[in-house]
């Protein structure tokens, strides 16, 4: 039991209010956005009243004014002459998402920089210049951010004969190949690609699933310095239901490895390079370590799937079908959101699946989830509030029966419709969990236990409805950010009744868990971490529901694994939590290290989704479970306006973490001295923070470095 805690502000900070500088901070703002986009030359912006957004340095906080100068070329604006628009000095903290008091003209290129009044009133200096070009936008759309295309160069390469190389490139990528090399006389020499081998030095040609491997014939002309391999697509994700790459990509698929065959005698294979294609992407933004090395490869793991997995420019399902499904995205948002500041990808997709829903009940419930997300990261209400009409549909708040509960055996063409279906005749399934087991479904496909722990669909599901009760939470926070008033009252009060008639009808009081729908006789581990999740539980009910949890370890999906986590964090269970993460049975992260691959898997093992992928990032929940609850770093106001930190780092004697936000980084180090515990956290200008120690009393804590031992 913790009996001390003391809060100290390192040497050089005299007072509470006062601040510390990280090391090399610079003295004026910087880390300069524009409509999310941190590089923004070369995207043409389509708001034309765009955001402007920047770091304030913790020396300088708090931030008492501003004042922003858009000019229309780099001359006058290095003079301080803004001939587009001046904010004049504005009194306020406010340093995300300030918006252009002038509508610019299209097509046409802009300069703007930022200066603030710290906190004893002085005048910082400006900032960097940072130019950008607007766009032709036809309506409200968020820009999408620019694509980066990396060339990998070999991290081995083994000859295994005349003419005959075997070449790895580190990790899997979305990619072809280059030969950065010219050729005497025309030859062809065969190409193998795969993401798997079969022993050292050698592709698996069979590997099986959806695992990638393919064959191609590879022409050399002489007098080409710079050979691109050209790849033949397929059929299923590039058909007209998956997102399309930009013409210039040619068709691209993942590997990390290749063969080569019958090279000719000039062929030099330190010229053979990997073009891997990402969204812009900044690996430098986030970083976590720990006393756990299991642990910190699964960070590596997670993180990179989330960078790898951005070729498209939105959140898909991994390379099979190249389609964005909303729970998907939903781990693929949080992950990405946690480890780099880049925003401009998650409301592109939040807004695809406005008129793109898929057909899982729960899919569509994630939406809400999504745009709140969004709304809570980055502080900006535009997609929120263009959206709020269709969010209302999204909770699906027209299939709730008269005791609140709800039923998609109720949904017609009227439902399907409101909820963005173009074919009104299509119906939405509930789906628990995916795998199915083969009981459910007849495929052979799938093994016949799938990934649902037996759970027994019935028409008032009690998966589906956890998410509604979440839905309507959310959207009455939504409702009251948006001044919408009568709203927020209505769905506050609509949740706290469908909590209730959930408790009534599907909490079996006598053994103290959940039931997975009503009149169901069996309790599966979905209904009770979902409950768990998503605050359903009553607190006499909550150490039965855990231990219920607990008993059945990860009877999940890796996509399960993100409400299961987040259940046992949320309940203070953060060993077991721990344990999860840094299993090493064929359930479990470090499994999908062990079986070669360097992306999330889509399932924890072949045998449990044969037709299975490599690069998945549903399947990367470390990555926002790290350092949103094992850390317990989240925004507590809408921008990271407010930050709460809760840690929870038990099983662990030492970490470091990196979290990025629009407002600038948070840098957290922990370590155990004995029966000391010491946590160092640098927060960066113009953010609010508390810590809290569960259990214990909240700390406020102040931009700069804080020392806090316990």
């Amino acid at each position: 039991m913790l009996n001390k805690l003391r809060i100290f502000f390192i040497s050089g900070c005299a007072l509470l209010a006062a601040s510390c500088s990280g090391p090399g901070e610079p003295k004026v703002p910087y880390g300069l956005m524009v409509e999310f986009i941190r590089q923004p030359a070369g995207v043409p912006l389509l708001d034309l009243k765009p955001e402007f957004s920047w770091i304030v340095p913790a020396s300088l906080a708090p931030q008492k004014a501003y004042r922003v100068l858009v000019a229309s070329s780099d001359a006058s604006i290095r003079k301080d002459n803004c001939d587009v628009w001046d904010s004049g000095e504005v009194t306020g903290s406010g340093s995300v998402e300030t918006e252009c008091g002038v509508g610019l003209q299209p097509g046409t290129s802009y300069f703007w920089k930022v200066m603030i009044i710290d906190s004893e009133g002085k005048p910082s200096g400006y900032s960097a210049i940072q130019s950008f070009t607007t766009g032709y936008p036809s309506g409200y759309a968020t820009t999408p951010n620019r694509f980066i295309s990396h060339m990998n160069p070999p991290v081995e390469i083994l000859k295994k004969g005349d003419g005959h190389y075997f070449i790895d490139f580190g990790k899997d990528a979305f990619g072809t190949l280059v030969l950065e090399s010219g050729f005497k006389d025309e030859d062809t020499i065969t190409v193998h690609l795969g993401e798997k081998i079969a022993e050292p030095g050698a592709i698996d040609r069979k590997p099986g699933g959806s695992i990638r491997y393919q064959s191609v014939m590879f022409p050399l002309n002489p007098g080409v310095k710079t050979h691109v391999l050209k790849l033949p697509p397929d059929k299923r994700n590039t058909g007209p239901a998956a997102v399309h790459l930009p013409d210039s990509f040619g068709v691209i698929t993942p590997f990390r490895y290749c063969e080569l065959e019958n090279c000719p005698p000039d062929f030099n294979p330190k010229k053979v390079v990997q073009k891997a294609y990402t969204i812009y992407f900044d690996d430098d933004a986030s970083s976590f370590s720990s006393s756990d090395s299991v642990l910190n490869q699964v960070w590596d793991l997670c993180k990179y799937s989330i960078k790898a997995t951005s070729f498209t420019g939105i959140y898909v399902d991994g390379d099979r079908e190249r389609i964005p499904y909303e729970a998907d995205a939903y781990i693929n948002q949080l992950g990405h959101y946690y480890t780099d500041r880049e925003y401009s990808m998650g409301r592109v997709s939040n807004e695809y699946f406005i008129g793109h829903p898929t057909w899982p009940t729960e899919w569509i419930l994630h939406t809400v989830l999504m745009f709140y997300n969004d709304l809570m990261f980055t502080g900006n209400t535009e997609s929120v509030a263009e959206y709020y009409d269709e969010l209302k549909h999204k909770t699906l708040i027209a299939l709730a029966r008269e005791d609140g509960l709800i039923s998609s055996a109720a949904v017609n063409e009227e439902v399907m419709k409101s909820i963005g279906f173009s074919n009104p005749k299509e119906r939405i399934r509930d789906i628990v969990d995916w795998p199915p087991a083969q009981k459910d479904t007849g495929w052979k496909l799938v093994t016949a236990e799938g990934e649902r722990d037996g759970y027994e669909l019935v028409e008032i599901n009690t998966v589906v409805n956890a998410f509604y009760y979440r839905n309507l939470v959310l959207m009455s926070e939504i409702a009251a950010m948006l001044g919408k008033t009568e709203d927020a009252s209505f769905y506050s009060n609509e949740a706290v009744r469908v909590k209730d008639t959930f408790n009534n009808i599907l909490l079996e009081k006598e053994r103290g868990y959940y039931v997975d729908g009503e009149n169901s006789l069996h309790s599966s581990l979905h209904a009770n971490m979902m409950a768990l999740a998503f605050g359903l539980v009553p607190e006499e009910f909550r150490d039965i529901v855990v231990e219920f949890i607990k008993s059945r370890g990860m009877a999940c999906s890796v996509y399960g694994s993100q409400y299961l986590l987040e259940g046992l964090y949320r309940a203070g269970e953060a060993e077991y939590a721990l344990s999860l993460m840094t299993a090493t049975h064929d359930r479990s992260w470090w499994n999908m290290i062990r079986s070669g691959s360097t992306i999330a898997m889509e399932a924890w093992d072949m045998k449990y989704k044969p037709n299975s992928d490599w690069n998945h990032a549903w399947g990367a929940a470390p990555a926002n479970i790290i350092p949103g609850y094992m850390w317990g770093i989240q925004p507590a106001k809408p921008g990271f306006a407010k930050c709460i930190i809760r840690p929870q780092l038990n099983g662990l004697n030492y970490s470091t973490i990196e979290v990025p936000t629009i407002r600038g980084s948070i840098k957290a180090e922990y370590r155990e001295n004995g029966t000391e515990k010491l946590f160092l956290i640098t927060l960066p200008g113009n953010m609010e923070c508390e810590f809290e120690i569960p259990g214990k009393d909240v700390f406020k804590l102040n931009p700069g470095l804080n020392k806090i031992t316990l």
